[in-house]
């Protein structure tokens, strides 16, 4: 061995050996991009099977309904009693009987109270004495004017004498025309001791019991009971400016109307306008207008809340679409419709009311539109579909008042 290998042996016995975990360390961190260029690689140019299109959506489409319908305004009103009488007393005396049962119907003359008679009947027999003493004046007066007249022919009486005894003829005949006017107007209140119903109607409960005293006057006497005439109603209601010009362009007054209670889900009570106010209210806008009905069973009740229609010109053709078919977006109201090339088209539209699950579309549609009508969640704008035929049907046809002007014309409120 020569002196040079001799010496390169001796240093690599010297030098520290490196552990084998270390190595294996080294070894890792060389790796670890290999692999991710691998699995890299193998993303880009995976050529597995690739994953399934959605299904394109059914959606059933029907053209809109088009009929001939009525178009009403819509008020809001409470009825109100035709005539309305508060009963008071027109003597001052003590009620001695109550002759009617409270909130019952009484007819025009019934006897309502009874106050005691005696004090007027004591009055109307001192009237009826005056009248005798009054009429004994004017038999003496005339007596003493005609013995005059015949002493007049002798000179025996001055003319001054006889115009003072014709005077006392004439004081004496007034004063018994004044004497039976007393006898009349005692006769009254011995009348009006009888309180009866001044009108037809539904009397309210009494306000006073036998045994109380009560005092006679227009308004300041006291209140007895009070009576509301409800066969005819009236209802009344308010109507916004734009609303009463427009039913003085359409010539209302006397128009047909239709009123629903509370609790009905028809327009069951017809009668007609027969009164709007003379202005309208400068704080509010608006002006007061008022419906009769006839009320035969009296069933109709001063105070009820109603919702009124009021016809507002002739028919029109109309389409209607469900009601389940109109979408809202923000502020606006579409229907999604289905063109020639089977995509979804959205259409604002300007709505009318609704009747038997349809709704009247004013503006926005077309009578050939394919509307859809079922499976709107499904279909967006611009999406495809597959359509599949359907069909608009009312849900009910119990509801179309009769008082439309065109026979089988079905009638809507706006």
């Amino acid at each position: 061995m020569t002196m040079q290998s001799k010496v390169e042996a001796d240093a690599a016995d010297r030098a520290p050996r490196e552990h084998p975990r270390s190595r294996w360390r080294r070894a890792g961190w060389i790796a670890l991009p290999v692999v991710a260029l691998a699995g890299a690689w193998s993303l880009f140019h995976d050529d597995g099977p690739a994953v399934a299109a959605m299904p394109v959506p059914t959606v059933s489409v029907a053209q809109p309904l088009v009929r001939q319908v009525t178009e009403w305004d819509d008020y809001v009103g409470r009825f109100e009693p035709s005539r309305s009488v508060e009963v008071r007393p027109r003597i001052s005396g003590a009620i001695t009987g109550v002759h009617f049962t409270d909130g019952a119907i009484v007819r025009k003359g019934q006897l309502l109270f009874t106050i005691d008679p005696r004090p007027a009947a004591a009055a109307l027999a001192e009237a009826r004495a005056n009248v005798a003493s009054a009429a004994s004046d004017v038999a003496l007066a005339q007596a003493n004017l005609d013995r005059a007249n015949r002493l007049r022919a002798e000179d025996a009486v001055s003319q001054s004498d006889l115009d003072q005894l014709a005077a006392r003829v004439r004081a004496a005949n007034a004063a018994l025309v004044a004497a039976r006017a007393r006898v009349q107007a005692r006769a009254l209140d011995v009348e009006f001791t009888r309180v009866v119903a001044p009108i037809s109607g539904r009397i309210s409960d009494r306000r006073i019991d036998a045994g109380n005293l009560v005092s006679a006057g227009d308004t300041n006497g006291t209140l007895l009971t009070t009576i509301n005439a409800l066969d005819p109603i009236y209802f009344s209601f308010d109507a916004s400016e734009g609303l009463f010009l427009k039913a003085k362009r359409d010539g209302a007054n006397g128009a047909a109307v239709q009123i629903r209670l509370q609790d009905e889900a028809e327009h069951a009570h017809a009668g007609r306008l027969d009164f709007t106010d003379n202005g309208l209210d400068p704080r509010s806008g608006t002006v007061r207008g008022r419906a009769v009905l006839a009320n035969p069973d009296l069933f109709l009740t001063p105070g009820m809340f109603g919702n009124m229609r009021l016809a507002s010109g002739g028919t029109v053709t109309a389409l209607l679409v469900p009601d389940a078919a109109i979408q809202t977006d923000q502020a606006r109201k579409l229907v999604l419709t289905v063109g020639r090339d089977n995509s979804v088209v959205a259409k604002p539209v300007v709505l009318g009311p609704v009747l038997d699950g349809l709704r009247i579309v004013r503006s926005g549609l077309e009578p050939g539109d394919r509307v859809v009508i079922s499976g709107t969640q499904m279909a967006t704008p611009g999406s495809t579909v597959v359509p599949r035929p359907g069909r608009i049907e009312p849900v009910s046809t119990a509801t179309a008042p009769t008082t439309s002007t065109t026979s089988g014309a079905a009638t809507f409120a706006r």
